[in-house]
């Protein structure tokens, strides 16, 4: 019986050393990938908002205006919410790692594209499913014109993003202004609020699965192409990359056109959320919010290397903490000062000197039991 027992311990001693090594190798490729900023900050709104309110992730199930069996609370709210900041973070993520550099229109940009898919909408006489396609193509043309426009300032009169983006930050929404008049039209279709809000039948909002959608998408174009690689390689050495035969112009001008068909995306379903444009609100203040998403993700904002899950990730963190601000009451106007707070601590945490002082510190720690355990066995 007794060694039976041993045996047992034995056993259950070798399983918990396995288990312990495939946690270590996995919190290391965490580490290396850059993903362990994201879902460390992920866990620990988590933890703070079961801690504070127990009831916080709750989800039920009730009935919206429409009639329709939806699902309901903050978790829904969450995700639902960061569905424009995380489509946007995808394509704003291929922009920086191929550049090295930010695209800070994209919200104004969002707003052209938004401009567009209205006027195309109010242009027809009803607003029919072909209707709705054709107006998607046209907002999600002209947002391709505008990022190719953005993206040859970079890649071809080799200017810095930030700065070449500037003048459509500057200029992007009075353009919207004018593509409809100045005037704020409406559009009311069961359509349009099937997009912005829910399917019949489908108790998800619909703005969720497109995201998933777009998730799916560039999954496949990363699988099936060598865009990653390509990116990656332009973003880390474009003279290198140029000598291995990858046009380096083409791809940096890519990824902006990428963004721009995200940009189209995010815009359509800002206006399908409200039903109308308004070129002053629509998207406002999301740059900021973009590229914190993607430095969160523990991407490079130098470009090189990089991961869309992280940014993804990175979106939802934001959106978790500002529901989070606002269910402690914090009022609109402070929100914005405690994000900053709170991001400029990940951001620091996530940062390559933390990152090295890190690691020579576990480094030390490792080979310091390593010491005593050994001055243990010869004594």
């Amino acid at each position: 019986m007794k060694e039976k027992i041993k045996a047992f311990f034995a056993a259950f001693l070798r399983l918990c050393k396995r288990c312990g090594a495939f946690l270590g190798r996995a919190c290391k490729n965490l580490m290396d990938g850059g993903m362990a900023i994201p879902i460390i900050a992920l866990l620990l709104l988590v933890l703070f908002n079961l801690i504070r309110d127990p009831g916080f992730f709750g989800i039920g199930i009730q009935h919206n205006n429409d009639g329709n069996v939806v699902l309901a609370g903050n978790v829904i709210s969450i995700i639902n919410g960061a569905s424009e900041l995380a489509i946007l973070a995808m394509g704003m993520t291929l922009v920086t790692a191929a550049c090295g550099g930010q695209d800070i229109s994209v919200g104004a940009a969002a707003a052209i594209a938004g401009s567009a898919f209205v006027k195309v909408l109010k242009a027809s006489s009803s607003i029919t499913g072909g209707t709705v396609a054709l107006a998607f193509l046209c907002a999600c043309i002209v947002a391709m014109i505008f990022a190719a426009f953005n993206g040859t300032l970079v890649a071809v009169f080799k200017i810095q993003p930030m700065i070449a983006t500037l003048i459509l930050y500057t200029c992007g929404r009075s353009i919207a202004y004018w593509i409809n008049g100045g005037a704020t039209p409406t559009v009311s279709s069961p359509i349009i609020s099937g997009i912005g809000r829910f399917i019949p039948g489908i108790p998800v909002p619909t703005p969720v699965i497109i995201v998933a959608i777009m998730t799916i998408l560039f999954g496949l174009l990363f699988r099936f192409t060598s865009l990653r690689l390509f990116t990656q390689s332009v973003g880390v050495n474009g003279s290198a990359a140029r000598l291995n035969g990858i046009n380096s112009t083409f791809i940096k001008l890519l990824s902006f056109i990428i963004l721009g068909v995200c940009v189209s995306v995010a815009g359509c379903i800002g206006v399908s959320r409200l039903g109308l444009i308004n070129h002053e609100t629509l998207l406002v203040d999301i740059e900021m919010d973009t590229i914190l998403a993607v430095a969160i993700g523990g991407n490079s904002l130098g470009g090189g290397r990089f991961r869309i899950s992280g940014s993804i990730i990175g979106a939802y963190v934001i959106q978790m903490l500002t529901i989070t601000l606002y269910a402690m009451k914090v009022s609109s106007t402070d929100v914005k000062a405690y994000k900053a707070i709170v991001i400029i601590l990940l951001v620091v945490i996530g940062s390559p000197v933390v990152k090295e002082k890190f690691g020579k510190f576990m480094t030390r720690l490792v080979h310091g039991r390593k010491r005593v355990s050994a001055k243990g066995a010869e004594e």
